[in-house]
């Protein structure tokens, strides 16, 4: 039975004008015409039998429909150039890993080490990809993840890699600061961290989440460089800038609170000698980093 999909050029054409939420911006990266793009669109939503935009005037914007099917579109592209670069790889005799990581993590720990990994493996060349939370990896396209310990990795092949201790840190300035009057700074995906850490450390925090509060550990870290308060972060985030003095750790810090980072790949029983290699360094790195 033959499989009813549209041509390659409409979800491309999709896919850029949704991203723009312009005819003629998309028209320009794919180095068409706005009335090719515009036609593309109209043979799509015929094919579909509904509309993906909304024409309003002279501008464009994506229907409900639309919006959801071009964020499974986009993933499906990203699929089909992420294998057809891992097919042209193979036949260069060279081997691509694609491997989700989390941002602060990645840019703090993960690439100041990678010249290593390409030093002893030159032929095996590692894409990251972004991600801040736990996913299925089973339909990412991806090879492996690097995450935190998290009850959504029970069904994949779980490698634990370290504990991190957690320090709250800040500007040297507001180091003499009481721990009542110091400004708090929370990540949005652990909002009771300050509440447990207040706890273990027998502080009078104001743990509560009146302070600002931010996305990723990397955002964290500037604002207390700037000196905007205290933030709870995984020590390996902020060595340079202890060691360097743009940051102090003033309080304690607690085995009980820190951060378990693991390696999560598929349950196959056979993992490509690329994917075994790099989890063989990533696992020697780990321990080297240790105290």
């Amino acid at each position: 039975m033959s499989r009813r999909l549209p041509s390659t050029s409409m979800m491309l054409a999709l896919e850029a004008a949704a991203r723009h939420q312009s005819f003629a911006k998309a028209a320009q990266e794919l180095s068409l015409s706005e009335g090719a793009i515009s036609r593309q669109i109209s043979k799509l939503e015929e094919f579909l039998g509904t509309r993906l935009f909304n024409r309003i005037g002279n501008r464009v914007e994506l229907s409900v429909a639309g919006d959801n099917y071009t964020s499974h579109i986009r993933t499906a592209l990203a699929d089909i150039e992420r294998h057809t670069r891992q097919l042209v790889a193979d036949a260069r005799g060279s081997t691509s890993l694609e491997i989700g990581v989390i941002p602060t993590f990645a840019s703090r720990w993960l690439i100041p080490r990678l010249p290593r990994f390409q030093a002893r493996y030159p032929d095996i060349k590692v894409n990251l990809h972004e991600r801040t939370q736990p996913f299925s990896l089973e339909h990412s396209g991806l090879h492996a993840a690097i995450n935190y310990v998290h009850p959504a990795w029970q069904t994949m092949r779980v490698q634990p890699l370290f504990e991190e201790p957690m320090v709250a840190v800040c500007h040297p300035r507001l180091a003499s600061e009481l721990p009542e009057s110091m400004p708090l700074l929370h990540k949005l995906a652990s909002p009771y961290s300050w509440a447990r850490y207040a706890t273990l450390a027998e502080l009078p925090l104001d743990s509560n989440s009146t302070g600002p509060t931010y996305d990723r550990y990397a955002l964290l870290i500037e604002a207390a460089k700037a000196g905007i308060g205290m933030a709870l972060v995984p020590n390996c985030y902020v060595e340079e800038e202890l060691l360097g003095g743009r940051l102090v750790a003033p309080w304690p810090a607690f085995e009980e609170l820190c951060k378990r980072y693991v390696l999560v790949t598929r349950p196959s029983t056979h993992a490509a000698s690329a994917l075994t290699n790099f989890k063989r360094w990533l696992m020697e790195e780990s321990a080297s980093s240790r105290p």
